[in-house]
């Protein structure tokens, strides 16, 4: 598919680039406090389950890293080669695989509690369907999944020569009822839907934060 390659090439090309801006570690330059304090709920969660947690749209591993910190057994996947290599570079004690959220290269039910982080931001929204469907395969009974997403009206906003690499990437913000609806209907149930307003700098549209169950 053109965006799951243009997503490969744009953030395998700025994948240091990423690194430098962003690091390798959830931090509170980045995530708000409500952020962090949703995702030790979400690691909480997973913990007190058990099994192993994937970090979806890993990037250089920071939310790997903090469930792997918090004494679950992460592992993170990523379309982009260039970002997975930084993953392993920087985590050497995580594993990480190169694989496309509509595709999974995990078996059915592997996973505990999935975390999307901001990975859903270059899938348009007629394949969110797709994406769901892998989510619900690899998520065992009575398990649990975190979306976060910049919301809008569903539209794309074009980034020519995106992050300087000389691909167009298209990022969509997505309606949330849309998404909490094509959750359910992949055979999720929603535990919580969340909004905020932008607060960093680098935030420009209300955040959203999907939980959801199997």
């Amino acid at each position: 598919m053109d965006d799951v390659r243009r997503s490969r090439n744009a953030y395998s090309a700025s994948a240091d680039r990423y690194l430098a801006l962003v690091g390798s570690t959830l931090s509170d330059q980045i995530e708000t406090a409500a952020d962090l304090e949703l995702l030790a709920r979400f690691v909480g969660i997973a913990k007190a389950a058990g099994g192993r947690v994937l970090d979806a749209g890993c990037g250089t591993g920071r939310v790997a890293r903090l469930l792997a910190d918090h004494g679950l057994e992460a592992v993170g996947v990523d379309v982009a080669e260039g970002m997975v290599e930084i993953a392993r570079r920087e985590h050497p004690d995580l594993r990480f695989a190169v694989g496309e959220l509509a595709q999974l290269p995990f078996a059915s039910t592997r996973f505990i509690a999935t975390v999307y982080w901001y990975s859903i931001i270059t899938t348009p929204p007629a394949l969110l369907a797709t994406v769901f469907a892998e989510l619900v395969r690899t998520l065992g009974e009575n398990g649990i999944a975190l979306v976060a997403f910049q919301s809008g009206d569903g539209s794309g906003i074009e980034r020519p020569n995106a992050f300087g690499t000389e691909v167009d990437l298209t990022l969509f913000r997505h309606n949330v009822q849309f998404v909490a609806a094509s959750l359910e209907q992949s055979g999720l149930h929603l535990v919580d839907v969340i909004e905020r307003e932008p607060e960093g700098a680098h935030e420009y549209t209300t955040q959203a934060f999907i939980t959801a169950r199997s």
